[in-house]
């Protein structure tokens, strides 16, 4: 009777050892006798004792990895300082313990190598201005490194870009020669467009002779309405018009001559 109750008491021992529990974002990869079983969990489950079966737990949930900051060379040869943050999940564990000895570091490695690549292959301007493009790129090409492994890259984000300050006041110098250019330009074609106006003006004026008068008119009393001390010399518009009409008369005899 004490050798069945030993019995039982063994065989209850090993059952009790035998259980495991994975949580809800943890998966089991259980391996018997050194082969793969297949997956338990979430929840409890059970494995054959005596270490027949051996159960290694892989977190599901998304990892988060910070990529140190990497002197690298932009395809114009500016040496900058780049960091980026990294998100990945395991979709497969079987082959993220199976394929890879550390996913975790390898996926770390991945991303270090692939972001000093992508860097050289861009010049500094497109560094700064192309990020959304060139993390896109970063996403693709290191979730296809890892695929094997069963991680699945969510997200890459370049989170800061480190310039030489030789070259930051070559970028400002070059902003404010670009900022100079555009007021130069807008000046100019207010030049234009007031020119343009003017000569319609003119043609107006010149069409309808009273124009002239209600003009000189109106420039005498604002300038009275500025209480200073300016003279005005007022010389009938009848002078102007006279003024041109020999003009033209001699033009005319001269030319017939």
């Amino acid at each position: 009777m004490e050798a069945v109750l030993i019995i039982l008491l063994v065989v209850f021992v090993l059952l009790i050892s035998g259980l495991r529990i994975a949580a809800e974002y943890e998966r089991a990869v259980v391996f018997r006798l050194g082969r793969y079983k297949g997956i338990r969990g979430p929840g409890l489950f059970w494995i054959i004792p005596l270490n027949i079966e051996r159960a290694r737990i892989i977190d599901i949930r998304t990892t988060t990895v910070g990529v140190e900051p990497q002197e690298t060379i932009t395809k114009d040869s500016v040496t900058i300082r780049v960091n980026a943050v990294l998100w990945f999940r395991v979709v497969e564990p079987e082959r993220a313990v199976i394929a890879v000895n550390d996913y975790r570091s390898a996926v770390y490695q991945v991303s270090l190598t692939t972001l000093r690549n992508i860097i050289g292959q861009h010049v500094l301007d497109e560094v700064l201005r192309e990020r959304d493009q060139i993390n896109d790129t970063l996403k693709s090409l290191i979730d296809t490194a890892t695929e094997p492994w069963g991680i699945e890259v969510e997200m890459v984000e370049m989170k800061d870009v480190e310039i030489p300050e030789s070259m930051q006041r070559a970028m400002a110098r070059e902003a404010e020669a670009m900022r100079e250019k555009r007021a130069r330009l807008i000046k100019a074609e207010a030049e234009l467009d007031a020119s343009a106006k003017l000569s319609e003006a003119s043609r107006q004026i010149a069409q309808n002779p009273a124009a002239l008068e209600l003009r000189r008119m109106q420039m005498i009393s604002e300038v009275g309405a500025e209480q200073n001390t300016t003279t005005i010399i007022m010389m009938p518009s009848d002078f102007v018009t006279l003024a041109k009409s020999l003009s033209e008369s001699l033009t005319q005899k001269k030319t017939q001559g």
